[in-house]
């Protein structure tokens, strides 16, 4: 009996990841040298934490000189920091302890729009490492901390952008 409970758990768990990824738009630029594919978000973001949703996009370019560029935005519901600032810093640290950062500059009037956009340069390296947690640096610092089950389905996500054709 335990066993069979095991096996259904099982089974739910790789059902509920398969569930929540999701689809790849593709399109294409007028000119026609560049490709652009993402998540489709146009029902609702993927969830990397709470409050924290995200989308993937990669662009790729036709002819030899020019590579495939990767972007991960990352969107903070109901971000609030008191001070005003000219930039702000959100970084992404790795289970491999590396860390990501980008700098958002801020809007003229001082208040963080809660987006930002990290460059993923090796996206082949990000598959076989996770994102443990997401930090932005403002009057404090606030972290997100990344589920296994996030984690999972932010690699499918991923892996799913990275073969889109």
């Amino acid at each position: 009996m335990k066993v069979i409970l095991v096996i259904l758990a099982f089974f739910a768990a790789s059902f509920s990841i398969t569930a929540q990824t999701a689809k790849v738009i593709t399109s294409v630029n007028d000119a026609g040298d560049v490709a652009t594919y993402e998540l489709d978000c146009s029902v609702k973001f993927q969830t990397l934490a709470k409050g924290l949703r995200y989308n993937i996009t990669r662009h790729e370019f036709k002819g030899p000189e020019m590579k495939n560029s990767y972007r991960l935005l990352l969107v903070m519901d109901g971000f609030y920091s008191k001070t005003l600032n000219s930039e702000m810093t959100i970084s992404a640290v790795l289970s491999d302890g590396t860390v990501l950062k980008a700098r958002k500059t801020i809007e003229e009037d001082g208040f963080f729009d809660g987006a930002c956009t990290l460059k993923i340069k090796d996206p082949k390296a990000l598959l076989e490492v996770d994102i443990d947690k997401i930090i932005i640096h403002a009057d404090k610092d606030v972290v997100y901390t990344i589920s296994e089950q996030n984690k999972a389905v932010f690699k499918k996500n991923l892996r799913n952008v990275m073969n889109a054709r």
